[in-house]
């Protein structure tokens, strides 16, 4: 029998208190500008024992403006953009290269926290985005010499075996190059900051780059 998905709709609560701690948040007493606080928020959410803190929702469109998205992980974070990789002949990649605007989101449920961030792509230069596929994982740098990302896959076998393959490189050789892996770079016009509340009362701050500063601007939730 086929679950009734409505009656699991429903059954379900958002922020139950036996498993979710919902902190208090001070807008007032915000940083001039985001990544302090993203910096603060990401420390607090791994101290709470949020899993995969780390992954977060791409939003990209494609050459008609339509949207897409997906789950990446973030590769850094600095004043001037939030990082992430993927291959340039991916779907994301090829969006990107025709689009280079994104948005990333993240929850972090544990502690009923969302982050927004949007702006401008670009590319890091190729050393950059070979030193930080070389930083990973083995897995990692397999998976990336599997490459043929968002390509048609025939079967599974055919899967199997290229990745048998890449792991044999991968460890033989973990300076292995992929020359599609590419670092990009979202430079955050805005940045939001949504603070969960038990009542429905809640805090949302929105940062919005001025090109020599950040405004910051209370939001109705």
């Amino acid at each position: 029998m086929e679950p009734d998905l409505h009656e699991l709709l429903k059954s379900l609560r958002v922020w139950d208190p036996q498993v979710t701690d919902l902190p208090a948040f001070d807008p007032a007493a915000a940083p001039a500008a985001p990544l302090p606080l993203f910096a603060t928020w990401f420390a607090e959410a791994v101290a709470a024992g949020q899993p995969e803190p780390h992954t977060m929702s791409l939003a990209t469109s494609d050459e008609m403006g339509l949207p897409d998205v997906r789950t990446v992980m973030l590769h850094g974070a600095e004043a001037d953009c939030w990082s992430f990789a993927t291959h340039a002949t991916s779907r994301k990649g090829r969006q990107l290269a025709t689009r280079p605007y994104a948005a990333l989101g993240f929850y972090w449920h544990v502690q009923g926290r969302q982050i927004r961030v949007r702006g401008p792509v670009t590319t890091a230069p190729p050393a950059e985005s070979l030193a930080d596929l070389h930083a990973r994982s083995t897995g990692a740098l397999a998976a990336a010499l599997t490459g043929r990302q968002s390509e048609p896959l025939d079967s599974l076998e055919d899967l199997a075996r290229a990745s048998e393959a890449s792991w044999a490189r991968a460890q033989e050789d973990p300076q292995a190059p992929s020359p599609t892996w590419t670092l990009y770079r979202l430079r955050p016009d805005e940045v939001e900051f949504f603070q969960g509340d038990e009542r429905r009362r809640h805090v949302r701050l929105r940062y919005v780059s001025s090109g020599e500063g950040w405004a910051r601007q209370l939001l109705w939730p």
